[in-house]
């Protein structure tokens, strides 16, 4: 058996295995491109008109929100882009998990509305494109497996495409539909063709997707482009023994140092003290609409002394490539690196990937059901054959 027949059977029943997954997560993929301008456009709650008055304090927002939920467990204080909404954020596991948000007056920290996030279609898609819809435990690694299979079957889509001379490539590179064309040949030209122009940026769709999913595959990665910190979060310790009487609370202060010491920021999110033990943590980031230029801050709560960190998500300018490289993660996924025009382009990609499993599968299914009609045709042949000599020995 060739070489290239063995990746035709590989790619075949590989793609298979894994074209219902690979076509859910990549419909998925498409739905959420373009929720965070969608949810803008539809829920005005987001927004506030600009006056000219003090922005308040996490404090503020934290007193009034803890008694909106008082049975939730509040995150963080985050605050938006001016003429938005600052949001108080919860999330956490007890008494059951839940995950709210609720949108404040930045002026006088007034409840415009409270959202229960895992309510939202949007959270429904998201779930569909991490686990399934099944148990988290169950279906991210369905998903993320099915995921490293496609970057497989994209190497391999490659390899089955590469044309053996000049002829073949003529009609490998674009669509030559006549009015004659059957609807088989279509149908083939739609999944290789446009698998293959979309096969490299599509590699890296997938190959970043791998990465929420499959920890010794971002290890891998990570250390072999010069990583050398831990990429699981650990949260750092205050030290109580040591304490400092504040005239205001330390997560006041804390959001008017980030405010002091980064007057470009885009948006300061000041994370809530959840136990004598834990830091006060601080999100900064400059740049809007991506996330891997946040700048990641931690303090202790007694003293407000900056306290170090050994993983990746720490102070920015602190990160090397391979950091940057994790950081970027999710905005080369989403395509939110090159704003709103890589978000088009990764809906696109994803329209595509979604194609995929579907032309396969009719490429698949066309040839099985060929093979299944000459093998009823010879079949008919021999009954007659043995028919007319029965016939003519009677």
């Amino acid at each position: 058996m060739s070489f290239k027949k063995i990746i035709g059977l590989l790619h075949l029943w590989l793609g298979l295995a894994s074209g219902s997954v690979v076509f859910v997560v990549s419909l998925t993929g498409c739905l959420y491109a373009f929720q965070q301008e969608i949810q803008d456009a539809l829920q005005d709650f987001r927004f506030v008109k600009q006056e000219n008055k003090a922005i308040l304090p996490p404090s503020a927002f934290e007193a009034v929100a803890r008694q909106t939920l008082p049975k939730a467990h509040l995150h963080a204080i985050n605050y938006p882009a001016k003429g938005r909404s600052v949001e108080a954020i919860f999330y956490g596991f007890e008494p059951e998990e839940h995950y709210y948000v609720i949108y404040h007056n930045p002026y006088t920290a007034e409840v415009i509305h409270v959202q229960n996030m895992n309510e939202t279609f949007f959270r429904w898609v998201l779930d569909g494109h991490y686990y399934l819809w099944l148990p988290p435990d169950v279906g991210q690694p369905i998903t993320s497996y099915a995921t490293l299979i496609f970057v497989f079957l994209l190497i391999t889509g490659i390899i089955l495409w590469w044309p053996k001379n000049k002829a073949a490539a003529k009609q490998r590179f674009w669509f030559r539909w006549k009015d004659a064309t059957q609807w088989k040949r279509k149908n083939y030209d739609l999944h290789s063709i446009l698998g293959f122009y979309s096969s490299l940026l599509l590699l890296i769709i997938a190959v970043t997707g791998i990465f929420f999913g499959i920890q010794w595959f971002t290890s891998l990665v990570y250390k072999a482009t010069g990583g050398e910190k831990a990429l699981l979060f650990t949260e750092p310790v205050s030290q109580k023994s040591i304490a400092v009487d504040f005239k205001k609370p330390a997560t006041d202060l804390i959001w008017e140092k980030m405010k002091a010491e980064h007057p470009d920021a885009v948006s300061i999110e000041v994370h809530a003290i959840e136990s004598d033990s834990s830091a006060i943590g601080a999100n900064v980031n400059t740049r809007e609409g991506v996330y891997w230029s946040i700048d990641y801050r931690y303090f202790d709560q007694y003293t407000l002394k900056e306290l170090p960190v050994s993983h990746v998500y720490g102070r920015l300018n602190e990160a090397n490539v391979a950091d940057k490289l994790i950081r970027m993660t999710y905005d080369i996924h989403t395509g939110g690196l090159f704003g709103f025009a890589g978000k088009v382009l990764a809906f696109l990609l994803s329209l595509v990937a979604t194609s995929l499993p579907v032309t396969g599968f009719l490429v698949w299914w066309g040839r099985r059901a060929k093979v299944r009609r000459r093998s009823d045709g010879l079949a008919r042949t021999v009954k007659r054959s043995k028919a007319n000599r029965q016939s003519y020995q009677a």
